[in-house]
Formats: structure tokens, C-alpha cells, sequence
């Protein structure tokens, strides 16, 4: 089902966390937390123009919740959506490049204050630059859909992820989250476009599901990952920003559909209405289910577990006390 591949940094994080790394928590969540306005286009990536500082703040915040993984500010950044703002390409990709570099400071700078205390728990993070589907980008709420009408095929995704990939690349992350993927033409998208740039730090692919058996696009998951399981590019493969009821079922789907490393990180249940821009009343699951649902999902099979939105660091910090040594 998978290819044989080499050990690489993704791998040593996750055997380091004994078995199941945690990956940080809502990123535009936190940031409105802290009072940022980010209803807009960019969503999380405005903070990249307006206030990098609170960006380097919310990631030191999940360090400090024990992330093993950051998850950069990048997820709706692109290079059309800055020049839809005014901004030239070559501004773009400075933003795109200073996502990484805001990561990798806060975790440099982390790790670097916890010399002085050799005791400590924490395993030194490593950054994932986001790369969020074409539907983040149209910001209509088709990552949750998978309906990109007729006129988009492989070429059209590649040609619009190619760039990003390429400085998100060169500014140095130590892996690649492909996020919210809602169909099998962006996965093979991804794949293909990871093997044409000959790209060699670790990925993964995460999905979303809306039922909890198939991608939002209606594909069987069967599909989509029989296109994944072909590359060696791709180090792990799961599901983001579904409702952690689904998860079970889901990494179970996918223990069953592919040897690669399972990744989740679940909103809170709550459902996003991608037109209105708004949360919509719906079941949420505090910080005591995830503690409880984070053993499940690890006994179940997942490697890295964390959260999406309406996720905070005070849920990452009970999801690292419950899987390393502390469960319900």
C-alpha cells in the first residue's frame, strides 16, 4: 500500500513522543482570542501584514501547550490572494517566506530558554508550513464541498499551488501539511506537483469529511488514497477540521486503506458557514473529550493528534498530558 521510505525528521519527532506527536491547535482561533480581526480573505495570513509579533506569540503558546508541531500562518496565503490586496508578487512571497521564519523563530527561541532547565518533557517541535486547499483560497467555503465546477483540473491546481510550494520550500520548514484536500483531483494535484519539484522534505495530506466515510467531494477515501499510497513523498496522510465524533471511524477507514502514518486534528464540532463567515450553533466537545478522545485516536492508530478550529493551546496541553503518560 505504501512505499518503502527513509526515516526522516517527521518520523524521529513521532518516536520522540513515544509513539504519538501532538500537533498545535486553532490558529486563527487563538489569534481572535488575543482580539485580531481576521474576517477577511486571508483570514489567519492578515496577521502576517498586520501583526507578525502576535503570530510568533500564539506559536509559542502551543510550544508551551507541548506541541511537537507547528502549523504556520500560511494556510490562506497565497501569492493571488496578496495581489488582490495591492501587494506585488515579490511582497507575497516575503509573507509566504516570513510564515516559516516567524515558526521557526518561536521555536528556535523556545527550545533555546529550555537549556537551562534539563529536566523538561518537551520534545523540540518541528514547523509544517501550511498549505491550504484551492477552496481556502476562493474563501467560499468549498474546502468543505470539494465543488471546483468544471473549469479546474490537475494542471489548474498545480499550476496554482507550484509557486507557493516552491518559496514555502526555500524559506526552510522541516515538512509540508497539505490541508483540508476536499477531493481526489487536488490530492493527485499534490502528489503529482511534490514529484515534479522533486521535493524532498517529509508531507503530509490531510483531508476533511463532512459524513465520515468519504472526502466532501462524494470520493471514497479508498480513491484518494490509492493516488497517496503511490508516493514516496508523502509521509503521512489523515483528516483535519472534521468533528471529532468522525475521527474513530475514520483513522480506523484509514488503518485499513493505507500503510502511512495517520495525522488528526479536529475542530471543536462546531460547523463553519464558509458563505456567511460565521460558526453556526452546533455540538462542541471541550477540552475533557479531547483528553479522553486523544488516547482513543492513539489506541486506534493515529501518530499525531491535535486540533483545528475553535481548538485553543489549553486543549493541546490536555492532549499532550493524556498521551504522554497521563490518560482519562
Amino acid at each position: 500500500m505504501g512505499l518503502k521510505k527513509a526515516t526522516t525528521s517527521l518520523e524521529e519527532v513521532i518516536e520522540k513522543a513515544g509513539g504519538c506527536a501532538v500537533v498545535d491547535g486553532g490558529f486563527a482561533t487563538q489569534l481572535e482570542r488575543h482580539g485580531a480581526a481576521i474576517n477577511d480573505p486571508l483570514w489567519s495570513a492578515v496577521c502576517l501584514i498586520k501583526d507578525p509579533d502576535l503570530i510568533k506569540r500564539v506559536h509559542l503558546e502551543y510550544l508551551e501547550a507541548g506541541a511537537d508541531v507547528l502549523v504556520t500562518s500560511s494556510y490562506q496565503a497565497t501569492i493571488p490572494g496578496f495581489l488582490s490586496r495591492g501587494l506585488s508578487i515579490e511582497e507575497g512571497e516575503l509573507l509566504l517566506k516570513k510564515s516559516v521564519k516567524l515558526a521557526v523563530e518561536a521555536r528556535n527561541s523556545f527550545w533555546d530558554a529550555l537549556k537551562v532547565t534539563p529536566e523538561h518533557q518537551y520534545n523540540r517541535a518541528l514547523v509544517a508550513a501550511s498549505i491550504g486547499s484551492y477552496g481556502a483560497y476562493l474563501a467560499d467555503g468549498s474546502e468543505y464541498s470539494g465543488c471546483y465546477g468544471p473549469k479546474v483540473n490537475v494542471d489548474k491546481l498545480k499550476d496554482f499551488h507550484r509557486r507557493r510550494l516552491q518559496v514555502l520550500v526555500e524559506a526552510g520548514p522541516d515538512l509540508l501539511a497539505f490541508e483540508t484536500i476536499p477531493n481526489k483531483l487536488e490530492a493527485q494535484a499534490c502528489v503529482e506537483l511534490l514529484e515534479e519539484e522533486n521535493i524532498q522534505i517529509p508531507s503530509w495530506i490531510c483531508f476533511t469529511s463532512v459524513d465520515g466515510e468519504n472526502a466532501p467531494s462524494g470520493e471514497s477515501f479508498k480513491e484518494c488514497l490509492d493516488i497517496i499510497n503511490k508516493s514516496n513523498k508523502i509521509h503521512a496522510v489523515g483528516i483535519n477540521c472534521a468533528p471529532p465524533h468522525l475521527i474513530q471511524s475514520l483513522i480506523c477507514k484509514f488503518k485499513e486503506l493505507t500503510n502511512k502514518a495517520i495525522v488528526v486534528y479536529p475542530n471543536s464540532g462546531e460547523i463553519w458557514d464558509g458563505k456567511a463567515k460565521r460558526w453556526l450553533p452546533a455540538k462542541s466537545f471541550d477540552d475533557a473529550n479531547f483528553e479522553c478522545f486523544a488516547t482513543s485516536w492513539r489506541d486506534a492508530g493515529a501518530k499525531l493528534i491535535g486540533g483545528c478550529c475553535r481548538t485553543t493551546p489549553s486543549t493541546v496541553q490536555v492532549i499532550s498530558k493524556a498521551l504522554k503518560g497521563n490518560s482519562c
